[in-house]
Formats: structure tokens, sequence, C-alpha cells
């Protein structure tokens, strides 16, 4: 009788759950579904806030769960035991639980909510392109707009598990075979003490692009262009070499002249 209660009051409450006013409403509940033991276990929750929770974003719980009940199956409000809980988890702490499977589990989604996510991924994707490549025969950004139907072209898939960034890096590689695209490059105005500046030179002669100009006065300083991709191993290597005492300072992006020297 108890379990029949509690079932349907769980059940009652979940037809109850309102959906917040920042939220896009496309359903009234996304569920984030586990199995483990041979059971399914289930949480009531906002889509767009599990996504933010997973990216470290929301840290609220009660932003993301629509209630910390644990369900063996959301839609027909059927709730799991105490005694399913402690033999799946080893506790039958719901918010315990809860956070597990939030971290674990895999988001419900319906097709809807799967082409908006799609959608926006793809425009995400698009303009990180923009922002990081130019047009190698005009040295000119492209449109977003060009870059989605490029990327269409090509017909490029988003994976749903990766993130923008590395998604981003990987169609830049595909859609050289439908445009002529490259990544822009970044200038950089190095200074290093003077007793550090040919040991920093010569570590440097694999990171960098092209050398524009250097001078050899109170301290070693040297403008290069790089690959955006090489900056953390070259302000590593500053730290490494002069112990903390080197600057490197960002002047803007740039396109590398094909007549620039290779140091």
């Amino acid at each position: 009788v108890i379990s029949t209660f509690r079932d349907a009051s769980s059940f009652e409450m979940s037809r109850r759950i309102a959906t917040p006013a920042n939220q896009q409403r496309l359903t009234n509940v996304a569920i984030v579904r586990y199995k483990k033991k041979g059971k399914r276990f289930e949480v009531a929750c906002y889509p767009n806030k599990v996504k933010d929770w997973r990216a470290g974003i929301e840290k609220e719980l009660d932003e993301v769960v629509q209630t910390t009940t644990i369900f063996n199956n959301v839609s027909k409000g059927t709730v799991a035991s105490s005694k399913d809980l402690l033999n799946a988890f080893g506790v039958d702490d719901e918010k315990d639980v809860c956070l597990v499977i939030l971290e674990k589990g895999d988001l419900q989604v319906g097709q809807k909510e799967r082409e908006t996510d799609q959608a926006k991924a793809i425009k995400d994707i698009a303009t990180m392109v923009a922002e990081k490549c130019i047009n190698s025969e005009t040295s000119r950004p492209f449109p977003v707009t060009m870059i989605e139907a490029s990327m269409k072209e090509i017909h490029f898939s988003v994976n749903p598990n990766a993130n923008t960034k590395s998604q981003a890096l990987e169609v830049i590689k595909e859609l050289k075979k439908v445009l002529p695209i490259e990544r822009a490059q970044m200038r950089l105005r190095i200074e290093v003490p003077k007793k550090n500046g040919k040991e920093v030179k010569a570590k440097l002669s694999t990171l960098i692009g092209a050398m524009e100009e250097e001078d050899w006065g109170v301290n070693y300083t040297t403008t290069v262009v790089i690959d955006p991709g090489k900056y953390k191993a070259i302000e590593q290597c500053l730290g490494a070499e002069t112990k903390g005492q080197g600057r490197c300072e960002i002047m803007d992006m740039k396109v590398q002249d094909k007549g620039d020297q290779v140091m």
C-alpha cells in the first residue's frame, strides 16, 4: 500500500512539474536514463540544464532536475525502490544517486530537441571556424553562412559527444576540399632577458612560422608569426627558459605572407 501511494504521489508530482521561464519549452520533461544491475533508473530534468551541468556552467542541482526522485520509468511515474537503489548504487539517498545518474546516464531527447541541438551546434561550429580562419585568396574572413553552406556540402555530421572547439578544428581540414581556407596566423611580441636570447631563439625555431623582426638591445625582443595552436607551447618554453622572466604579448591575428622567412 505504501509503495502504491508513493508511486501515485510521485506521478502526480511529476505531472505538476513546471518549466522555468528561461527554458525553451519543447517538452515538459527530459529524461536522463541509467541502467545498472539489470535495472533502469531515470531522473526528470530540463534538457538544456543537463548540458549546462555537464559542462560545469550550472552548479545548482535544483536548477537541473525537476525532482530528485529516482524513477524506474518517469513517463509512467514508477518510482525506484530503496532496495533497488541500495543494490545498484550502494546507497538509497536519492540526491546521491541523482548525481551519479546525471554524470553517467544518457540524456533522452525527442526528435524536435535533437534537430534544434544539431542546428545550434552547426551554427556554433561555423561561427568558431569563421573566427579562426580566413580566405587564403583574399585574406578576408568567410561569412558564417558560407561556412555553414560548405559544411552541408561536405556532409559534415555533428558529434553530440564532442565539444565545439575540437569539431571546429576537424571541420577546417575537411573544408579545404571545397574552400580556399586556412587558419589565421597570430603575431606575437616576445621579450626575454638578453642572456636567455640565444637559447630562447633556438627553442622557438620549431614553434614559429616566421620571424618579422628581432632586437638585441637591453633585452632580446622578437616579433614572430605562429599558428595559434603553438601559443601554449611557446608560453611554456619561455617560462622554462627564463624562469618566469619572459613576456609574450599577442599583437594581432595575421595572414602569413609567402615571402616571410622561417627562422
